[in-house]
């Protein structure tokens, strides 16, 4: 009887010491695997926005009433061209789309959430999400907030810098990217 009894208790604190109970919020691993090392890609590309003309990208989605002085609160739905190379005829590498707004009357930023998909190569149907960019800024940093396909678990940052800008808005900007990913 000794022998069962002693079973019994080693059963009973084995299982309430090693086993958990389902339905908890949140879980966390440790990943042991050296398969999925981290990697970093770096990405060189121009944004093409055109809010004029003919082949417009970007559309003014709110408007302001006609007092107001700024553009703070002017939002736009974006679907601007990703090339290769400063002239909008070079190769296509990608789609930049989403929404911006002029988020600040002080330092003219952009609030952007914008989905920069790409369509060359290995990276086609992968796609990365870039964050604020205070557009006055000679050089912007942003972050990289998230991504898909091969950017899967994309952080990083996008250094861009406005190469060509017109008295009507629009605009070419050159985009340096790097991404750590899985």
């Amino acid at each position: 009887m000794a022998s069962f009894e002693a079973q019994t208790l080693f059963i009973l604190f084995f299982t309430l010491f090693f086993i958990k109970i389902n339905g908890e919020f949140s879980r966390q691993s440790i990943n042991m695997s050296t398969k999925r090392m981290e990697k970093i890609t770096r990405l060189h590309f121009y944004f093409h926005d055109i809010v004029d003309g003919k082949h417009t990208t970007a559309m003014q989605i709110i408007r302001l009433p006609n007092k107001t002085a700024t553009s703070f609160g002017t939002t736009f739905m974006v679907d601007d061209l990703l090339t290769e190379k400063p002239k909008p005829t070079s190769k296509l590498v990608g789609r930049a789309q989403g929404i911006y707004a002029f988020a600040s009357q002080i330092d003219f930023g952009l609030l952007m959430v914008m989905n920069c998909s790409f369509s060359e190569g290995i990276y086609n149907g992968s796609a990365i999400s870039i964050g604020r960019n205070a557009v006055l800024d000679t050089v912007r940093e942003m972050p990289i907030v998230g991504g898909s396909g091969i950017f899967r678990f994309a952080r990083g940052y996008a250094l861009a810098k406005t190469v060509w800008p017109n008295k009507n808005g629009d605009a070419i900007v050159e985009y340096n990217v790097t991404v750590v990913h899985l």
